[in-house]
């Protein structure tokens, strides 16, 4: 029985989990689990799995709450995160948390020497080069969640890295990957909420029509693979059944394959390094339509490739880029601005920002903050 941690238990991701964990309670048990703010499906999860100890990290909802669990002790905000991970001896922690506020529960992970399955990509964005060097002294290990990078992980299996030539990772082409250009501007909330393949959260949905989310995945896995951004490459394919493709330096091409559900990746994750037997996620060869690849059009996902050059410059100009991003999101799903706005708002902030080669993690959360209040109350003078 493996003991794990759930941060960010009622997003996507964490329904995810709970599910994995449903089917296999002979395999999991969770023992953590924090929301924001949904403090009913908290609360409802906690009963249903009987987990000893829970976090809300929204404040506001203090004198809200009722009908906690009477098993189960509820915890208020981030600051108990560090002293909960000890005392819960948890073997492993899912990040499932959105956006940057994922960022602080990677490190303290990492801290405690317990393994880390990440889904929370904008840990590596922001703070690669901190984790990185904190693995080095840790017990951890780093087990990724993604989709794209699970590919990855599996397909090079105990095979050298210095064997590796090119990382392929695949993505969807969103919603707008074939209406014209000239309609972008018209684009509404629904369309772009409308995934073709992934049911997800708004955040990330909204990252995959504008394909950034595909720019942090290959900043994020420079990180996790060690490889530099030149042999890091990004490719659409609609069917979503390629979840990425490893190249070898003598040729050879290993892909991962599965109809798309993030369980089978959280599955791998969990019972890293065994295959668990599961009938959660199967794939039927025959009833596979045809696998298509296609390159990704500048002039139609202009972001994507303004986020990849970020990446390559790194130091803190990621995290100001992120958070310029998490901003845009947040102004567009509020009908503030438009959607190609985003774009506008996002390389205007990150243009003009003055960068430090390797902050520390306090300057990249304070930071972090600062150009999102600062996107949010002056978007006007940004687009």
């Amino acid at each position: 029985m493996k003991n794990i941690a759930v941060f960010g238990i009622t997003g996507s991701i964490g329904i995810s989990a709970v599910n994995v964990v449903r089917n296999h309670p002979d395999k999991f048990r969770i023992v953590l689990a924090s929301a924001h703010s949904s403090a009913d499906k908290l609360f409802h999860l906690a009963a249903e799995f009987s987990i000893p100890q829970i976090i809300l990290t929204d404040k506001t909802k203090k004198d809200k709450i009722s009908n906690i669990p009477p098993s189960t002790k509820l915890f208020w905000g981030e600051e108990n995160f560090s002293e909960l991970l000890q005392s819960s001896k948890c073997d492993l922690v899912l990040n499932a948390i959105s956006g940057s506020a994922g960022l602080r529960i990677s490190m303290e992970t990492i801290s405690h020497g317990i393994d880390l399955a990440l889904a929370n990509k904008e840990s590596l964005v922001m703070a690669g080069h901190l984790i990185t060097e904190k693995l080095r002294h840790s017990k951890s290990r780093l087990l990724p969640v993604d989709s794209e990078h699970s590919a990855i992980f599996q397909a090079i299996g105990s095979t050298p890295l210095s064997e590796v030539k090119t990382l392929w990772i695949t993505a969807s082409g969103g919603p707008f990957r074939k209406i014209p250009l000239s309609q972008f501007e018209d684009i509404s909330i629904e369309n772009a909420l409308a995934h073709p393949n992934w049911k997800m959260g708004r955040k990330i949905t909204i990252d995959s029509a504008t394909m950034m989310n595909k720019a942090l995945e290959v900043i994020e896995a420079h990180w996790l693979f060690q490889k530099d951004f030149s042999q890091i490459k990004a490719v659409i394919h609609p069917q979503s059944v390629v979840h990425s493709l490893v190249e070898f330096i003598d040729g050879s091409l290993l892909a991962q394959l599965g109809v798309p559900s993030m369980q089978l990746p959280i599955l791998f994750a969990l019972s890293y390094p065994h295959h668990l037997k599961s009938e959660l996620v199967q794939t039927n060869v025959f009833e596979l339509s045809e696998l298509s690849f296609h390159k990704i059009e500048k002039n139609r996902y202009p972001l994507f490739f303004f986020a990849c050059e970020v990446g390559k410059i790194g130091g803190l100009l990621p995290t100001i880029m992120n958070a310029a991003n998490e901003a845009a999101i947040e102004l567009f799903l509020t009908k503030k601005i438009d959607f190609t706005q985003i774009n506008a708002i996002v390389q205007n902030v990150a243009e003009k920002a003055k960068n430090i080669s390797y902050p520390d993690l306090e300057t990249i959360i304070d930071t972090n903050r600062e150009i999102w209040k600062k996107v949010i109350t002056s978007y006007r003078n940004l687009i």
